[in-house]
């Protein structure tokens, strides 16, 4: 009879199991990968957005998407960032900072996984990789989880289970079966973080310029995201788009800008000034890249030199530009998201403990909940102080 088994080895659950054992709690992490902390490891191109400094009581409602956007803050509150980066530190891990805020490992995300397993057993906790879970039932003096490797027992358990995207790497939905077999409500679930794709002539239009990219800005139904975007052979990718995403949903436009910082108009203007005789499309490959370039032209219908437009046709060539509304046909899905959008309600659990109300010792943390940050470390901040607070809470 184990006091805590927490299920799930990655980000959030070897943070709970941490925490949960150096308060003398005889702890298993369970994880269905033959390695844990995946996820961890081939996160930020192989060295870990593991947080971002832009995290702060002020925009925690905003930055992190949930039906509740203020329950989020409980936990990143009490653990916030620098509380990470302290232990991080003091593990003798090196780090940068990138734009935004955000943090990454100077060397290997593997640093990071090595760091946590070693505390988790370091503190007493037993590690079950290669394990997979079944069904999660009540039991005398707690719960009774199936497992591959036969039927455990605790007194409380933690579901860190993750979301759904990346299923090769073992991703599943079983977190939120857990949830709804104790009669949980759940959140509809949808790819966030993740490229989006298109049909028909935007598709072909689209896949001519894969692997233009721009610095732009990306509207969907929520704030204007400036960053690289990147046209793919299905659609737009890119930090921009993958931050629009988290809040499009199917059948509703997107906004491009693809020429974000720059007034284009005054731009063009002063270049037809200086030298009218050059062609509309080499005008504007000095602000985008020439295919690009090109299309936007063409969407426009000018065609010229520079010398022959007119103010209000500059004008129409930067809203062609600076004001391109697409309608995506749809996302990568999970096969490539980030993260998974929707969850186990908050309602349904404490923000303080992330213990179910109504299934006392039965918590839930990390990305199985329905709170979903932005992209840049956002979402590894969650599963740090989600984990936390439930480790300190059983």
């Amino acid at each position: 009879m184990w006091d805590v088994i927490v299920l799930g080895g990655g980000a959030a659950g070897l943070y709970a199991g941490i925490e949960a054992a150096r308060r003398g709690r005889r702890v298993l992490v369970i994880e269905g990968n033959r390695h844990p902390g995946e996820k961890i490891r081939i996160s930020g191109g192989g060295r870990c957005n593991f947080t971002n400094l832009g995290i702060s009581r002020a925009t925690i409602s905003e930055r992190f998407l949930s039906e509740n956007p203020r329950f989020a803050l409980s936990a990143l509150s009490r653990h916030p960032a620098r509380a990470f980066l302290d232990r991080l530190e003091a593990a003798g891990i090196e780090w940068t900072e990138k734009a935004l805020g955000q943090l990454f490992c100077a060397g290997s995300a593997r640093e990071v996984v090595d760091w946590l397993v070693s505390d988790l057993r370091g503190a007493g906790a037993e590690l079950r990789p290669s394990t997979t879970v079944g069904d999660v039932t009540r039991a005398e003096g707690g719960f009774a989880v199936a497992t591959s490797g036969g039927t455990e027992r605790a007194a409380k358990v933690i579901v860190a289970l993750g979301g759904k995207p990346i299923p090769k790497m073992g991703a599943t939905d079983r977190g939120l079966r857990i949830a709804r077999a104790f009669g949980l409500p759940v959140v509809d679930t949808r790819a966030a973080l993740v490229p989006l794709t298109f049909e028909g002539g935007l598709r072909e239009e689209m896949a001519a310029l894969a692997g233009a990219s721009v610095e732009g800005a990306v509207r969907a139904d929520g704030p204007a995201f400036a960053d690289g975007l990147l046209f793919t052979h299905r659609g737009l990718s890119g930090p921009s788009v993958l931050q629009a995403s988290s809040y499009w949903r199917e059948g509703a436009p997107v906004e491009v800008d693809l020429a974000h910082g720059t007034d284009l108009a005054d731009a063009l203007a002063a270049q037809r000034q200086a030298g009218g005789r050059m062609g509309v499309a080499t005008a504007l490959a000095r602000h985008m890249p020439e295919r690009l370039a090109k299309a936007v032209i063409a969407r426009a219908g000018i065609a010229g030199n520079l010398a022959d437009q007119s103010n209000a046709k500059l004008s129409a060539l930067e809203r062609a530009a600076r004001a391109w509304t697409v309608q995506p046909s749809g996302s990568e899905g999970y096969r490539t998201a980030e993260v998974m959008r929707g969850g186990v309600a908050t309602d349904a659990l404490d923000p303080r403990t992330l213990e179910a109300r109504s299934v006392p010792g039965l918590h839930f943390v990390g990305e199985v909940v329905d709170v979903t940050g932005w992209l840049g470390g956002y979402n590894f901040q969650w599963a740090w102080a989600s984990g936390w607070a439930a480790g300190q809470a059983v």
